[in-house]
């Protein structure tokens, strides 16, 4: 298949310069290497920029109302397994209004895609803050800058028991697709975050990673059964520090007992990236890389802060392990149930019910 086959007759209304071209036209470049007939394929989008994806993929599609696409998108998986599901949304639309049904979804396991479109604000309203605002930005509803703390994505996922995390960039297409294409291949309930510009409202805000000059300092992508290396000679790894100084029982300098830090590529403690290891705590520390730069407007630096300052933010597939899902569970649930039950037909259930 071709990634023409997967674009519909729709003009694309996204603003010149969005974020959101790049994955849509990676999502038609992933849908066409997956290799799924798009009458097999739907795609679910809540309210919000990127919840217009269901108009641009010739695919079956539903736009619902905002922050239900994961409610709309957990009954199609459950009422038609056979197909492929997906689920478009933002920021906003995902961490706030429908907040409850991403956590829910994630917890039971929905056999579903979900693409979390973040840009750190609310587009298609004209500018709010949002769940992943840092704490101090300025917008048109936090005009002195908003006092809340924002959401890490991918620690609400992990949080959630989230079997599938992965983070990819507008501007890296090629890791997109491939993170699209893992996504579809995990049996449960995938979450890949894509990091994308708002030219409006939010310009710059992935700045640090996405300009190309500083990316291969400020980003590892991080492929299962590879070493952790990064930096533009590929000179740098990623190893596991342990803090074992304490005082009095207590932690020194209130500093964590494991964390990640940044040694020589030659290095043997660099760490080899395992996506399917069940215990969440690495996958957690790598997910959560470079993010204080995103919780405060004036954060403070690395340094001050537990950590290193050349810590670089993971993109990529960071955790994939294997559960049951909601709808095999659902499905299994049923058929037990019908194979020990008397009536087999809604007729011979309504004869042995009381007649008059």
């Amino acid at each position: 298949m071709e990634a023409s086959d997967f674009k519909s007759d729709q003009y694309v209304r996204f603003c010149p310069g969005c974020g959101d071209h790049a994955i849509c036209m990676a999502l038609q470049k992933a849908m066409a290497q997956i290799g799924i007939p798009t009458h097999r394929v739907a795609v679910i989008s809540g309210i919000g920029c990127s919840s217009r994806m269901p108009h641009y993929l010739n695919t079956y599609g539903f736009n619902t109302i905002h922050g239900r696409g994961g409610a709309i998108a957990t009954g199609v998986k459950t009422s038609h397994p056979e197909l492929t599901v997906w689920q478009m949304s933002g920021d906003g639309d995902c961490l706030a209004i429908g907040g409850n049904h991403f956590i829910h979804e994630i917890r039971r396991n929905v056999d579903l895609n979900i693409c979390m479109f973040n840009n750190r604000i609310y587009g298609l309203t004209k500018g709010q803050y949002s769940p992943t605002s840092p704490k101090g930005f300025v917008s048109k509803s936090s005009p002195f800058g908003t006092v809340e703390r924002p959401f890490v994505p991918a620690e609400l996922v992990l949080g959630a028991r989230g079997t599938f995390f992965a983070r990819t960039l507008d501007v890296d297409v090629p890791t997109t697709v491939d993170c699209l294409v893992a996504a579809q291949q995990h049996k449960g309930a995938s979450v890949v975050e894509c990091l994308v510009n708002c030219v409006i409202f939010n310009n710059g805000t992935h700045a640090w990673i996405a300009d190309r000059e500083q990316r291969a300092e400020h980003s590892i992508i991080l492929r299962h059964g590879e070493k952790m290396i990064f930096g533009k000679n590929n000179d740098k790894g990623i190893a596991l520090k342990i803090n074992d100084h304490t005082v009095n029982g207590q932690m020194e300098n209130d500093q964590p007992l494991l964390s990640l830090m940044v040694v020589d590529a030659s290095d043997p403690r660099v760490l080899v990236h395992d996506a399917h290891q069940q215990d969440p705590t690495l996958h957690r520390l790598l997910a959560l890389m470079g993010q204080e730069r995103n919780l405060e407007v004036n954060a403070p630096s690395l340094e001050q802060s537990h950590g290193d300052s050349s810590l670089p933010i993971a993109l990529g597939v960071i955790r994939d392990v294997e559960a049951e899902t909601y709808d095999q569970a659902v499905n299994r649930q049923i058929a037990e149930v019908r194979d020990h039950a008397k009536a087999k037909t809604f007729d011979q259930l309504t004869a042995t019910l009381e007649q008059w």
